[in-house]
C-alpha cells in the first residue's frame, strides 16, 4: 500500500462512528448524510470545490450556523485544541510547494484560540500579528498516518529535527507540513467558503477530494507528533473515498 492509502485508510477509520443515518438534501458536489454529529454547525449537508478561471472554490454546508463553535481556550500550546473544515484532496503536495508526494494535501479552515500560526497576518485587525488564532483562518496541510496519535489515526506530518524539506514560502515556521497562505474564508450562516488562486488550475480540475469537519489536539510533547486529529465529527462521503469531482 502506498503512504496515500494508508493514510485514507487510517482516516476512514476514525470515520466509521460517523456513517449515514438519514439524507440531507445538498447542491452539487458530494451530498452528505445527516444527524453524524451532535454539533449542528460540523454536520454536513454537502462539499464542493469548483473552479473560476484560475480560482479554486473550496465550499461546504451543514445542518446548523457554520463556524459557532470554537475549541475552549486553556492558555496553553500543549494540548491545546483545533477545530476544522477540511477537504482532503489528491493532489500531489509539490502543487502548493511541499515534497512530492509527502501525504494527504487538504485544504484546512481553522480556529484554536491558544496560539497563533499565521504570522504574516493580522486577521482581527489589531495591529498586533501573533493573537488571532480564534479568527477562522486557512491553511494547506499534510496529513498521514501515524499510531503515536492513537490507533489508525492521521497527524499533521512532522518534519524531523534537522531535516530541511521543501516548504512553501508562506511556511508558518512550524515543525510540520502546513502552510499558511492568508486565503481569507467566509463562513456565513450554514456555508464555509475560501477562495484560492492557482497558477495551473489544471491540477485542480483533475483532483478528487472529500469533506470533513474534524476535532485536532496539540500533543503533549509539542512534537513527534505535533498535531493530532483526534476527533471525526462527519464525513461527506461516509468513508473517505474521495468521491468529489471539481465542477461536478
Amino acid at each position: 500500500m502506498t503512504p496515500r492509502t494508508i493514510a485514507l485508510a487510517a482516516f476512514a477509520a476514525l470515520a466509521f462512528a460517523a456513517t449515514a443515518v438519514q439524507a440531507h438534501d445538498g447542491t452539487g458536489g458530494i451530498k452528505a448524510e445527516g444527524s453524524n454529529t451532535a454539533m449542528p454547525d460540523f454536520d454536513l449537508v454537502h462539499a464542493r470545490i469548483t473552479t473560476e478561471g484560475n480560482v479554486a472554490v473550496f465550499h461546504m454546508a451543514v445542518s446548523g450556523k457554520a463556524g459557532q463553535s470554537r475549541p475552549a481556550a486553556t492558555g496553553k500550546l500543549a494540548g491545546s485544541q483545533v477545530f476544522a473544515y477540511v477537504w482532503p484532496t489528491s493532489m500531489d503536495p509539490a502543487v502548493v510547494g511541499f515534497e512530492p508526494k509527502a501525504g494527504i494535501l487538504s485544504m484546512v479552515i481553522t480556529a484554536h484560540p491558544d496560539f497563533d500560526d499565521t504570522p504574516l497576518f493580522d486577521e482581527n485587525g489589531d495591529g498586533k500579528l501573533g493573537n488571532d488564532g480564534d479568527i477562522w483562518h486557512s491553511h494547506w496541510v499534510v496529513l498521514g498516518p501515524d499510531d503515536a496519535c492513537g490507533a489508525g489515526a492521521l497527524k499533521v506530518i512532522d518534519i524531523p529535527e534537522g531535516a530541511k524539506p521543501r516548504l512553501p514560502v508562506t511556511w508558518p515556521g512550524l515543525p510540520i507540513l502546513i502552510d499558511s497562505p492568508g486565503w481569507d474564508p467566509v463562513l456565513d450562516a450554514e456555508t464555509v467558503e475560501v477562495r484560492v488562486p492557482f497558477s495551473d488550475i489544471s491540477v485542480v480540475n483533475a483532483a478528487k477530494f472529500d469533506g470533513v469537519t474534524s476535532g485536532l489536539r496539540v500533543n503533549a510533547n509539542v512534537h513527534a507528533p505535533l498535531l493530532c486529529v483526534t476527533d471525526v465529527f462527519d464525513v461527506a462521503s461516509g468513508d473517505l473515498s474521495l468521491p468529489g469531482r471539481v465542477n461536478e
